[in-house]
């Protein structure tokens, strides 16, 4: 498949439109994705702190970054807690179930 064939989406992103190659079942998410990274550029650049639209994209990705890096870290923690009381449980069934052990 030659590059003029791929599939396509167009997105707009400060107001300027860019066309990006994207498989069909993906453009939802490419969107999606797109009005997210807009959202942020447009907060940054309204702050009127960064001017040059690169710099504001560099900013945004910055920003969304940290976003999921501290979303990922939550979301290992969360998983690290659940398994301590998955091995927690585990000793407690582990213990009740030895001989000489009354259940109620």
């Amino acid at each position: 498949m030659s590059d003029t064939s791929r599939p396509t989406t167009e997105v707009t992103l400060l107001g300027k439109p860019y066309v990006i190659a994207c498989p069909p079942e993906e453009q939802d998410q490419l969107k999606r994705s797109a009005r997210y990274l807009d959202r942020a550029m447009h907060g940054i650049h309204s702050r009127g702190k960064v001017l040059g639209a690169e710099k504001i994209a560099i900013m945004a990705a910055l920003n969304i970054t940290h976003e999921l890096l501290t979303a990922l870290d939550s979301h290992r923690a969360g998983e690290q807690s659940l398994s301590d009381l998955s091995e927690r449980l585990e000793r407690a069934l582990a213990k009740a179930g030895e001989p000489g052990r009354q259940t109620p």
